[in-house]
Order: C-alpha cells, then sequence, then structure tokens
C-alpha cells in the first residue's frame, strides 16, 4: 500500500512571512484527508524561510524548497508540482486572497469525478481599478488571439488529480504561463467562484511591469496571431501606398495642381516607419523566446529542502 499523501497543498511564497502561520492554521482546519504542505520559498529576503523552517519543525507534513534567488511565481509553481507526492495537488498563494475555506469544495469536485477543477475571481476587496480593467482587457485579447479559452478571473487556485499533475509535468518551456496549459491540457474541468479577501500583510508582488509581461507571456505561449497581424497590416499599408501612388500620378498628368506639401510626405513616412518599429518589436519577442529556449537552462535552482 502506498505511504504517498492523498493530497499535496503547493504555495508559492516570496516575501509573505506575515501571511503565513495564519494560512498554515487555515489550511489544516480545511483538511481531514491525509496530506502534504508544499512551501516553496522564491528567493524571499525576509524572514519567510525562518517561518517555513519552524513550521517544519513541528509538522514534519510542511515541506520547505528554497530557490537559490527569485525564480518566479511560475516556476515556484511548476516546482511544487515536480516534488507532489499526493493522488491531487491543490495551488494556492501565500498571500491569503486564495481562501483555505473552500479547499473542501475542490476535493468534493475531484471526488465528483473532476480531473481538474478550477476557481474564478468574482471580487477583491481591495482591487485596484486600473488592474482589474488591464486583466478583463488581457482576457479578452488572448480569448480573441489564442486557441485556447480563458475564463475572466481565473486564478493560479485549483485542483489537479495525478493524471493532470503527470502531463503539466512533461512541459518544459520556460516562458511559462500555466493558466494557458491548464486549458491546453484538457481534461475534465470544472470551476468554483470566490470571492478574493483584502490582504492582511504585505503586499502585492505584481507590478505593472510583471503584469505586461505575464501577459505578453500568455499571449506569445499559445499564438502568432501578432505575427499574422504584421503581414496583415502590411499588406495594408502597402495598398494604401500604392492608391495613394496612382492618384499622385493622376494628379501630375492630368490636373494643373501641384503636389506640394512636405507633411504629407513626412507624415506617410513616420506613419510606415513606425508600423515597421512596432513590428520588428514583435519579431522581436518571439525571437527573444526562441533564443531563451534554446539555451536549455533549468526552469530554478534550489538552495534547500526541507522534509524530503
Amino acid at each position: 500500500m502506498s505511504d504517498n499523501p492523498r493530497l499535496s497543498i503547493i504555495v508559492p511564497v516570496y516575501n509573505e512571512e506575515g501571511n503565513l502561520e495564519e494560512l498554515y492554521r487555515r489550511i489544516k482546519s480545511s483538511l481531514t484527508h491525509s496530506h502534504e504542505i508544499i512551501f516553496i520559498d522564491d528567493g524571499s529576503n525576509d524572514n519567510s524561510f525562518k517561518t517555513l523552517s519552524s513550521l517544519h519543525e513541528k509538522d514534519p507534513v510542511v515541506k520547505v524548497i528554497r530557490f537559490s534567488r527569485n525564480f518566479g511565481h511560475m516556476f515556484a509553481l511548476s516546482a511544487g508540482l515536480d516534488f507532489a507526492a499526493g493522488e491531487a495537488a491543490i495551488t494556492l498563494d501565500a498571500d491569503l486572497q486564495h481562501p483555505p475555506e473552500i479547499i473542501p469544495k475542490l476535493i468534493q469536485k475531484w471526488e465528483d469525478g473532476y480531473d481538474i477543477v478550477n476557481t474564478i475571481r468574482k471580487e477583491t476587496k481591495d482591487a485596484d481599478l486600473i488592474k482589474e480593467q488591464g486583466a478583463n482587457l488581457f482576457y479578452w485579447l488572448a480569448n480573441k488571439m489564442t486557441k485556447n479559452k480563458l475564463s475572466p478571473g481565473s486564478a493560479d487556485f485549483r485542483l489537479l488529480n495525478r493524471k493532470a499533475v503527470d502531463s503539466l509535468n512533461q512541459f518544459h518551456e520556460r516562458a511559462r504561463f500555466l493558466r494557458g496549459l491548464i486549458s491546453y491540457v484538457g481534461f475534465n474541468q470544472a470551476f468554483i467562484e470566490y470571492k478574493a479577501e483584502a490582504r492582511t500583510a504585505g503586499k502585492s508582488k505584481y507590478s505593472f511591469h510583471k503584469m505586461l509581461s505575464f501577459a505578453l507571456d500568455g499571449i506569445t505561449s499559445f499564438s502568432t496571431f501578432p505575427l499574422r497581424l504584421a503581414t496583415y497590416l502590411g499588406l495594408a499599408t502597402a495598398f494604401l501606398a500604392f492608391v495613394y501612388l496612382i492618384y499622385a500620378i493622376f494628379v501630375r498628368m492630368f490636373t494643373n495642381q501641384a503636389i506640394e506639401g512636405w507633411a504629407s510626405v513626412l507624415t506617410a513616412v513616420l506613419f510606415i516607419g513606425g508600423i515597421q518599429l512596432i513590428f520588428l518589436g514583435i519579431i522581436g519577442e518571439y525571437l527573444g523566446r526562441v533564443y531563451e529556449e534554446t539555451k536549455g537552462r533549468p526552469l530554478y535552482i534550489i538552495n534547500d529542502k526541507l522534509g524530503f
């Protein structure tokens, strides 16, 4: 008979020392099955690792992976999935905005036969309007540009059965967008709504720059539409330029109107030049991702492990 726990709880941590003990308490109170709790310290520079070490000493089901530096949230989640031994894994953030109290609902859906149980955030008490609207815009663009359909408000708070975990662990790409991969792998999926509480300690780690990078990863990982858009816009611009050329020749040959105005010429040159620079940037994004993948570097480097 296997000694593996029934559930693996995976929690990425980056500078969350003020939330960890409360999070641990709430997770434990929400579980009745045999379990392990895997915390991944993603290069925190506060006392997060010290707090996690203390939790491990008090409770052996607490296991800790400590990265050598900050590699990022997606890689921390990936490390947790790599080490998870349970029949199912539940991933959630350490900021307490993913309420552990709905874990039993995720488990119930799994026991009802679903392979993946996702959560949909319907409300966030301390949400920033710009961030909310930016997220809505991202989901709209992603659903228009890619074949994967993402539900607005979807979060990295979900349950994955062993089959789904093993499937995700086959992916080794660096531009990781787990929400897209979850849609890509398929399986029988369910959705549960929740309301995110306001942060009790610490601050959000997602700056505007990180959110933009996250959005670019999400779109470029699953779609070549931006490259195709460059072709479409290039053809449209060439057509308009050809029409303008015919008009200029007609005016020159069949009318007495002089073709004057450096402004129109300058406008055309700047417009075409701007379009070219934009799409050179898009091509550069894809080329940069190809370069990162071909180097074949490890997704993360572990400094310490506790409990494994």
